[in-house]
């Protein structure tokens, strides 16, 4: 597709028809394997000198152009698809790490990918730095010659506080250390590859699916780093990998473009770890994107309506959503954010603390209680207690959340309906 439109983009990319049938739907290709045409057929694809189909577990038609879409939405080379937002985090930190290296992270992360950094890739002997991205300097400061890459959210779960994407990417380019960007809150709405971000990955559970039905996970491969220009940062790239008969992928993927970092990813990280997205779930996630332009325009007008009611609220002490802030955090949000600032608000309550929150939440009678964002429909919940309840109080504090803290993801019901269930909600708080 020539075309940039995300509208365009989201309906097209990847795709036209199906040469055997002719079928303009995209078929689900409910298979584990592919049929060689020959033995050097079979040689070819293994030894990476052509691409093609091998296995589920690392590649599938159907999720083929799912991974092109998404790539072309945000204006990347190429794409991976797994299981999970969790494992695309995982694997596209540790593609380019190993035990003793390290990486720089914004305080301001969902919780879960606060407990994967800070415990379980510490058990596997990679530490992560967290740094307030209110300076972006303190990226470099906490940069050393172990340092593989610095990890943010464009618009980060709970904080809302929209990240400084081309100052700490800049702040990474000077020193050869990429930006990865989580844009699982913004989809169309920001494009980080634009403002100097080298990779970016998403949860497509959330806004690109937009139905609460399928979970999984994208990393998008920005092509716009150069590893080989810091060979000694990243030998996982620039050195034989013992695990795929000696490749330096740098050298191995060259012909096919600058696509060395997500190759890497899927025929080793895929391969070996399995975290495969079912071919199913990629068919429900390229129903969803046919939409998603139109419902992000819609999630947006109606997060920020909400925002201004909560504004006026007596009960509630603080709104947390970009259209309420001012000064720098909002010069950020509008130098990346075009289209709206997202379908995410949060709130704080003047009294009551926990106990107001859980109420709230309990009296409501349209929103969803449930431990997601990005659906159609209207969602809440009470983070300090379910989403970030393993973090400590402390860290708790860093990634935005209090006991009195309620979090909605505003769905694209009728805006009165939506205020109104609100309304009703804390009149009983």
């Amino acid at each position: 597709m020539d075309s940039k439109n995300p509208e365009t983009l989201a309906l097209h990319a990847g795709w036209r028809r199906d040469e055997a049938t002719t079928s303009v739907a995209v078929p689900i290709y409910q298979t584990t394997s592919y049929q060689f045409n020959s033995t050097e057929h079979a040689a070819n694809l293994f030894g990476l000198t052509e691409l093609g189909n091998i296995y589920t577990r690392i590649m599938n038609p159907t999720t083929d152009v799912l991974e092109q879409r998404i790539a072309a939405l945000e204006g990347g080379v190429a794409a991976l698809a797994v299981s999970s937002g969790q494992a695309a985090s995982a694997f596209a930190v540790q593609n380019i790490t190993r035990a003793g290296d390290n990486f720089v992270a914004s305080t301001d992360l969902y919780g879960g990918t606060w407990n994967l950094f800070a415990n379980t890739m510490k058990d596997m002997g990679i530490e992560c730095r967290f740094v307030d991205p209110e300076d972006p300097a303190a990226f470099a400061r906490a940069t050393d010659e172990r340092t593989r890459c610095y990890y943010a959210e464009t618009l980060p779960n709970p904080k809302l506080r929209v990240f400084p994407i081309k100052e700490v990417a800049k702040v990474g380019r000077d020193l050869g250390v990429p930006l990865i960007v989580d844009n699982t809150a913004a989809p169309v709405l920001c494009r980080p590859l634009d403002h100097g971000a080298a990779i970016v990955m998403h949860s497509t559970t959330k806004y690109i699916g937009g139905h609460g039905t399928s979970i999984g996970g994208m990393i998008v491969d920005g092509g716009n780093f150069d590893w080989e220009a810091h060979a000694d940062r990243f030998p996982m790239l620039n050195q034989p990998d013992p695990s795929y008969h000696g490749a330096v992928w740098t050298e191995a993927v060259k012909p096919m473009g600058p696509i060395a970092y997500i190759i890497k990813a899927r025929v080793t990280l895929l391969r070996d770890l399995g975290s495969a997205m079912s071919p199913f779930n990629a068919f429900q996630f390229i129903q969803g994107m046919e939409t998603l332009p139109l419902r992000m325009r819609a999630h947006c007008e109606n997060g920020t309506a909400v925002a201004e009611y909560l504004a006026g609220h007596d009960k509630v002490g603080k709104v947390i959503h970009p259209s309420q802030m001012d000064g720098e955090e909002r010069r950020r949000a509008d130098a990346v954010m075009s289209g709206g600032y997202g379908g995410l608000v949060g709130f704080e309550f003047k009294d009551g603390g926990k106990d107001a929150g859980q109420k709230f939440i309990d009296s409501l009678q349209m929103f969803y209680h449930v431990a997601n964002i990005g659906d159609s429909r209207s969602l809440a919940i009470h983070p300090a207690t379910t989403t970030h309840s393993q973090l400590t109080p402390e860290d708790q504090e860093q990634t935005g959340v209090t006991d009195g803290y309620v979090r909605l993801s505003v769905g694209i019901e009728h805006i009165d309906d939506i205020i109104a269930d609100l309304d009703q909600a804390l009149a009983v708080t």
